[in-house]
């Protein structure tokens, strides 16, 4: 029997309408669940019917969660600043667990620096970002090669993907949240330097 969304944590997710953007939302191999696509974190006021985008989103998110279980297995995402980490834990902290493995990219977070940190017990690994979207970065932080997964479905691209990424470990800088926010830079402009 196929997984449905609704034995997943990302049930209260879908129905709050904060999964945007699917790339994929549906069961990639047996018990578990994955979704590519956007978070909404904070949403625009709406005036009767009408439907605004989300003020605040965590973008090229890529997550997925195991049938019954209460936390992500795995979450990979690119928030335009580092400290919108602390907003999407408003939102989705209780969805975090001491063990799985969690990336999070930033557009401000200093180039030469990867470090991690621990918010209650959860770790996360958080990167800078060049000029590569988040998932080509993450292919190439887990040692991927495209052509290794070009050949399959994008389900089975993702279990692949997952598959590796609950086996990487780094001994990083650990530092506190709040020392990131003391190190973070300006947001820059992500469309900068991008042909027309």
């Amino acid at each position: 029997m196929t997984l449905t969304i609704d034995k997943t944590v990302f049930a209260p997710l879908d129905a709050e309408g904060r999964l945007t953007h699917a790339i994929i939302k549906e069961e990639i191999s047996p018990g578990r669940f994955g979704f590519r696509g956007e978070l909404a974190l904070k949403f625009q006021q709406t005036m009767a019917d009408e439907k605004r985008p989300p003020e605040l989103s965590a973008w090229q998110v890529f997550v997925t969660a195991r049938e019954g279980e209460p936390a992500f297995e795995l979450f990979m995402c690119y928030m335009l600043s580092f400290e919108y980490l602390s907003i999407m834990l408003d939102v989705v902290g209780h969805l975090f667990k001491p063990g799985g493995k969690y990336f999070i990219y930033s557009n401000n977070q200093d180039l030469l620096q990867k470090y991690r940190i621990t918010i209650n017990g959860v770790l996360f690994y958080c990167l800078p970002i060049g000029e590569a979207t988040a998932y080509n970065e993450f292919l190439e932080l887990l040692f991927i090669d495209k052509n290794d997964i070009k050949k399959l479905n994008t389900a089975g691209k993702m279990e692949y993907i997952v598959n590796e990424a609950m086996k990487f470990d780094a001994d990083w800088e650990e530092i506190s949240y709040e020392e990131g926010i003391k190190r973070m830079g300006p947001v820059r402009n992500p469309n900068e330097n991008r042909p027309v």
